[in-house]
């Protein structure tokens, strides 16, 4: 299970439904189609916030602000 989810919603809110409710994010960041993309560290935080956020959650493909994504490695210098 991943551990990176989309959802409509913004990262202040994100942030703070993680807070009330004690999951353990390690980023979000906005989403230039809209909404936000955040990541879980623990899965069972991920998918215990897909099942709060069920009504929200993005499907399908989204488009990442190139500042995040510069911030990636490349395929062939990420671990073999």
């Amino acid at each position: 299970m991943s551990r990176a989810i989309h959802v409509q919603a913004t990262p202040d809110m994100i942030e703070a439904i993680c807070r009330k409710h004690a999951y353990r994010i390690s980023t979000v960041e906005p989403l230039d189609s809209g909404g936000s993309r955040v990541v879980m560290l623990d899965p069972r935080d991920a998918e215990a916030f897909r099942v709060l956020m069920k009504g929200k959650l993005i499907a399908g493909t989204v488009a990442r602000s190139s500042s995040h994504i510069a911030r990636q490695l490349p395929p062939s210098a990420r671990w073999r």
